[in-house]
Order: structure tokens, then sequence, then C-alpha cells
């Protein structure tokens, strides 16, 4: 099984994610990325990747959930600080 190793740099501090997505196919792990990057800053994706041996595919992208969705994409509720 391929493994992908962590740059330290990747998750510095508070608020950077790394995001390993399993799916059955490349549009289910490219819709899945889109979303998340409709939600926070994300790394763009432009290939996945099928490990020897495993079902599916797979695709890393990096995340700063620092930088939030906009005031207008937020469920209705209370402000939070």
């Amino acid at each position: 099984m391929r493994s992908i190793e962590i740059n330290e740099v990747h998750v510095s501090e508070p608020g950077l994610v790394v995001v390993d997505v399993a799916a059955a196919d490349d549009a289910t792990a490219f819709t899945f990325h889109a979303v998340l990057a409709s939600l926070w800053a994300a790394t763009s994706v432009e290939r996945t990747f099928r490990p020897a041996g495993q079902p599916g595919v797979r695709l890393r992208c990096y995340l700063d959930i620092r930088q939030g969705p906009a005031s207008d994409r937020r469920p209705p509720g209370p402000d939070l600080p």
C-alpha cells in the first residue's frame, strides 16, 4: 500500500488540516473535494491515484479551516465569538 508522508509544514499551525479521501471513483472524490473547497480554503486537486491492491481511488488535499465559509454560507443561529 502506498503511504504518503505528511510534511510538518502542512500541520504547523492550528487550523491547518490534511485530508485523505478514499472513494469509489474520480467523480466522487472530486465532488467531495469541491464541497470541502466551498467551505474552507483548500488546495487545488488535479488527479487521484489508485493504490495497488486497494479498491477505489485516493485523493489528498490541504485545508485552512481558519478561513471559514462566507457569512452567507453559515447555518442560521447565534454568532459565535
